[in-house]
């Protein structure tokens, strides 16, 4: 049996509570929803606005151009859907 730092608590004990909050319907629900909500949008990104790999280098020139693309696909949303979704 696996132990954290310090002796606490045993890591198997946090993985069957994590099992027991997955596996609880409410929990199976919001992750099926996942699906139909979060990987369009990675889609979008790669297939439409070619953002298959960064071309700037360092973490803060990087997440510049990661909110940049957001923004860019934040924007196209709301011009198509309107605000009324908002």
């Amino acid at each position: 049996m696996s132990f954290t730092l310090g002796e606490r608590k045993p890591l198997s004990s946090f993985i069957k509570n994590m099992k027991q909050k997955i596996d609880s319907p409410m929990s199976r629900h919001v992750y099926s929803q996942r699906l139909g909500t979060v990987e369009p949008v990675f889609g979008n990104l790669e297939s439409n606005k070619g953002l298959n790999r960064f071309t700037l280098r360092g973490k803060s020139k990087v997440n510049a151009q990661w909110l940049m693309y957001c923004m860019v696909h934040n924007l196209e949303k709301i011009a198509t859907q309107g605000q009324s979704r908002y």
